[in-house]
């Protein structure tokens, strides 16, 4: 049953929240630490130039343009496979209501989430800043990194794609969103828990009442006839 399937995200988001919310219960702070030094002790462009460079490039502005690209061949294969004659209209409304989703999502976060800390570089001292080491511009520090933005919409369109485009399609998303919000945690950017505690309960409370509900059907149903009654205005 769809609302079983909703208890059980809602159910994981719940506990995610709680293992990080309990004091006593030092899992997510322990393993924030020793992912953030296993990883700064190693930016250093004088000991590793390359892989310091390379991660300085993953969390420069520009490489969202790359990222952005990324998603968008998934979505086109994604488009590809659909034998409906009108897959482009579908699609077309599908990524509306993705994207619908993810703004709503966002002003929710914003709205409701309270909490907040400053990224790693900010907290620790004698940390290793990419944009010390490099000589362009790169992201390496958050006055609030907390929740994960950029993971939590990877998550969102990870579900979508899970969702309308079966489970080949959502297992590669999935590991694309992974290997996307990687170099922010690597950089010192967010916190290993932003993302992957997080980002992900958002994500387990929110999303299933889109996707395990008809309404994510529904809204890109309605988007699809609002395309053709438009495509058919401009055919006249």
């Amino acid at each position: 049953m769809k609302i079983t399937r909703i208890a059980c995200y809602n159910m994981l988001g719940l506990a995610l929240l709680l293992s990080w919310w309990l004091p006593h219960f030092p899992l997510w702070s322990t393993l924030d630490d020793d992912i953030f030094w296993f990883f700064n002790q190693t930016l250093s462009i004088a000991d590793h130039p390359l892989w310091t460079t390379l991660v300085a490039v993953l969390n420069n502005r520009d490489f969202d343009i790359v990222s952005f690209l990324a998603l968008a061949a998934v979505f086109a294969w994604a488009m590809r496979q659909d034998t409906r004659p009108e897959r482009l209209k579908r699609w077309g409304a599908i990524g509306v209501s993705m994207l619908v989703t993810a703004g709503l999502v966002s002003l929710l976060v914003n709205k409701l989430v309270t909490y907040g800390h400053p990224s790693p570089t900010l907290t620790h001292n004698g940390v290793h800043l990419l944009s010390q080491e490099v000589s362009f511009a790169t992201k390496d520090r958050s006055g609030n990194s907390f929740p994960g933005d950029h993971g939590l919409m990877l998550m969102i369109f990870t579900a979508f794609m899970w969702h309308f485009a079966g489970r080949r399609v959502g297992l590669v998303s999935a590991v694309l969103a992974v290997a996307l919000s990687a170099p922010r945690i690597i950089g010192g950017g967010h916190w290993f828990s932003d993302v992957y505690m997080g980002a992900l309960a958002i994500a387990l409370l929110l999303l299933p009442w889109v996707l395990c509900t008809s309404l994510a059907n529904r809204m890109a149903a309605w988007l699809q006839r609002v395309l053709e009654r438009f495509a058919s205005r401009l055919d006249h």
